[in-house]
């Protein structure tokens, strides 16, 4: 169904008829966005399934905060995080993502019952990750990445950051498929937010055009991100915070979709929701 809006297919995963939405569960306590409403193992759950009820295709657990100077979390405590979260979702039918950057977290996801593994750094955080990926035969997000989130807005240097960074993804794509994970289960995203500023953002956002010409479905993940702070800020005020985004992100959502993004990954999910089917229905129009 998918390829009747050009969107593309991935192999192990439902087709959705339109952009579908990814829904967002933060385990953490520092999340930029919505750090320590989902902490608890049972909140998160009862959240995955509300974003579910509101109309989210899938959900993406993290256990791991990358926004920007985040520190990292020791890898015990991830898996403590995000594999009982992961686990009792899938138990109640729900397709599950995990958002992690190692490899042992992504093979514990997917026993689990996870079918996405959502890595930000496309797998260079961890040498072991594209091939347990491989091994394991599920879906890879390709991430562009240059560097962990303490350092990352000194990274955010471009001449002309729409081919630079689809070079950039293309030299990955590349050497993930040379580790072993197929083409056909790739899914690349720009990295909104990640070593960019706001103007990278937008030109980003205007290019999915050239980033499917990668050959490999899109998905965008804009949520509350700072470039819409930037956005919304009325002259001489301060930008308001994340959780006062959410109908910017349903704007994006909607352009995402009308530009043929694959998925677009959000922590609201009606309004983004209600996005993508008007925009396609105004594409079936067409």
């Amino acid at each position: 169904m998918n390829t009747l809006c050009g969107r593309g297919t991935v192999a192990g995963l439902p087709e959705w008829d339109r952009c579908a939405v990814m829904g967002v569960v933060n385990v953490t306590p520092d999340s930029f966005s919505d750090g320590g409403r989902w902490f608890d193992t049972t909140a998160a759950v009862k959240r995955g399934l509300a974003l579910v009820a509101e109309g989210a295709d899938l959900v993406d657990v993290g256990g791991e905060s990358t926004r920007p100077g985040a520190p990292r979390v020791d890898e015990e405590e991830e898996l403590r995080r995000v594999v009982p979260v992961v686990r009792q979702l899938t138990a109640e039918g729900v397709t599950v993502s995990v958002d992690t950057m190692r490899a042992t977290v992504a093979r514990r996801a997917v026993e689990a019952g996870a079918v996405l593994v959502n890595d930000v750094s496309g797998g260079l955080a961890d040498p072991e990750m594209v091939p347990s990926v491989a091994a394991a035969g599920v879906p890879f997000v390709v991430m562009h990445w240059r560097g962990f989130s303490a350092g990352m807005n000194s990274r955010a240097v471009y001449r002309d950051v729409v081919p630079e960074v689809l070079a950039e993804l293309r030299d990955r794509m590349t050497a993930v498929v040379d580790g072993g994970i197929p083409p056909e289960r790739l899914v690349i995203d720009p990295g909104l937010g990640f070593a960019k500023q706001a103007p990278h953002d937008l030109a980003l956002l205007a290019g999915i055009g050239a980033l499917r010409g990668l050959g490999r479905p899109v998905l965008i993940a804009a949520s509350r991100k700072r470039f819409l702070g930037h956005i919304l800020a009325r002259e001489g005020t301060a930008p308001p915070p994340a959780r006062e985004r959410d109908a910017a992100t349903a704007a994006v959502s909607a352009i995402a979709a009308h530009r043929g993004a694959w998925a677009v990954r959000v922590h609201e999910v009606r309004a983004t929701a209600d996005a993508v089917r008007v925009a396609r229905a105004v594409e079936g129009a067409a």
